[in-house]
C-alpha cells in the first residue's frame, strides 16, 4: 500500500510504502503526482519504504522510469529521497537511480529519516 500526504510546513510530499508494494501501486502513485496541480512545481518527495517489500523485478524498473519521466514533464524539478533498510530494496533503488537520470530530477537513497529530510531541505 502507498499512502501520501503533503507536509505544508516542510514543503515535502511524505509517502509511506507499507507491506507488499506492487508495480501497479507505485505507477498509480507516480500518476497521482503527475496529475496533482496543487503541489509546488519544484516538488520534494520523501518516501519511507522501511515497512515494505517491493514486489517487482529489475525488468519492471523501466516502467517506473517511463512513468516518472511523464511526471517530470509536469514539474520544473522533482527531488526524491527514499528511506530503505533491506538489501533487496537497496539494490532495486540503486538500479532505479542509474536508470532515472534526468536534468530536472534528483534521487537519493537513505537509511534514516533525518538524513533524508536534511538532504531534501538542502536541495
Amino acid at each position: 500500500m502507498v499512502e501520501a500526504t503533503f507536509n505544508k510546513k516542510k514543503g515535502i510530499l511524505e509517502s509511506m510504502f507499507i507491506g507488499d508494494v506492487t508495480i501497479k501501486e507505485i505507477i498509480d502513485y507516480i500518476t497521482s503526482i503527475k496529475n496533482n496541480k496543487a503541489y509546488p512545481r519544484t516538488l520534494k518527495v520523501l518516501t519511507d519504504a522501511r515497512k515494505s517489500s517491493m514486489n517487482f523485478t529489475i525488468s519492471d524498473l523501466s516502467l517506473l522510469v517511463e512513468e516518472n519521466n511523464k511526471s517530470l514533464e509536469k514539474y520544473d524539478f522533482i527531488i526524491d529521497a527514499i528511506i530503505i533498510d533491506s538489501p533487496k530494496e537497496t539494490a532495486l533503488s540503486i538500479l532505479y537511480k542509474e536508470f532515472a537520470e534526468a536534468s530536472n530530477y534528483k534521487f537519493n537513497i537513505f537509511s534514516t529519516r533525518e538524513a533524508a529530510i536534511q538532504w531534501l531541505l538542502r536541495n
